[in-house]
């Protein structure tokens, strides 16, 4: 049974921090992009970041570029969102994807989903 399980999320003021860490278990990742994005009440899930097997290539929606930062440790089969500078707009709740393959940033295209940590930013 695939399993991806976020954990890191909460509550921070703006300007703060956050690290997300999503644990995949299950099966072996190998070649497989890992993705988050996130998503607000009414509407769609969007793409947030996603990072490919080599971890040689990323991808930023440009409303977190600059400020959050992909990363993998494939021997921990984990997928890390460092979250910095953070703005209200940021708040939803945010998964994690694996998708066989790259390049990914289509949430359709996504093989599997974890079950979504809140990340609320607010003072």
């Amino acid at each position: 049974q695939v399993q991806l399980v976020e954990s890191g999320g909460g509550l921070v003021q703006p300007g703060g921090s956050l690290r997300l860490s999503c644990e995949a278990s299950g099966r072996t990742f190998t070649n497989y992009g890992m993705g988050w994005f996130r998503q607000t009440p009414g509407k769609e899930r969007e793409f947030v970041t996603s990072i490919g097997w080599s971890s040689g290539n990323t991808y930023y929606a440009d409303s977190v570029k600059g400020r959050f930062t992909i990363s993998r440790d494939n021997a921990k089969n984990t997928v890390y969102l460092q979250m910095n500078s953070l703005k209200p707009e940021d708040t939803a709740v945010y998964y994690c994807a694996a998708r066989y393959g790259w390049p990914f940033w289509r949430a359709h295209e996504s093989d599997y989903w974890g079950q979504g940590t809140q990340v609320t930013v607010s003072s």
